[in-house]
């Protein structure tokens, strides 16, 4: 099957949700994408349209997203491109989503510090805490897709730290 890969650019618009599943947790947050050109007219860089995404990361790589970005920072995502029809309101309205398969911070736009998430630290964390404190990465489990229709499932909601 082919399937479109995208390498995006831009800031986390809203807060991360976390949730729980059956399949495993899922991470869930908005992207803007702002296009910026250099006008030589002005001398000075210029924003053009911001684009927005539904940014969808799943099992230890939504965990370890929501224990780690915040509103207003500035990632990398790179996944696979969905876009959907539906119809709201008697309007035909288009989302476009992203099943992440990586994410990192910008680095061009400030430092990180890389932390490595255990398997022990995991394990102590309290059964009630909203999301792992520190992530449990996935070992031997290949990378599957997530449930075909995973919007339109009734998934408690976790907050994110």
């Amino acid at each position: 099957m082919n399937e479109t890969t995208v390498t995006l650019v831009g800031n986390v618009a809203t807060n991360v949700e976390y949730r729980e599943t059956v399949s495993g947790g899922v991470a869930r947050f908005r992207f803007a994408v702002t296009a910026r050109r250099w006008d030589r007219e002005r001398g000075m860089w210029a924003d053009g349209a911001t684009s927005f995404y539904t940014v969808s990361a799943w099992r230890s790589l939504g965990a370890n997203l929501a224990a780690s970005v915040s509103v207003g920072e500035p990632l990398v995502v790179h996944g696979r491109l969905k876009v959907r029809e539906e119809e709201l309101d008697g309007r035909r309205k288009t989302f476009v989503d992203v099943d992440a398969v990586a994410v990192g911070h910008d680095l061009t736009r400030g430092t990180a510090a890389f932390r490595r998430a255990t398997r022990q630290a995991a394990a102590e964390a309290p059964a009630t805490s909203s999301a792992p404190a520190t992530p449990v990465p996935e070992q031997g489990v290949p990378n599957s897709s997530p449930p075909t229709d995973p919007e339109h499932v009734d998934y408690p909601l976790v907050a994110a730290p």
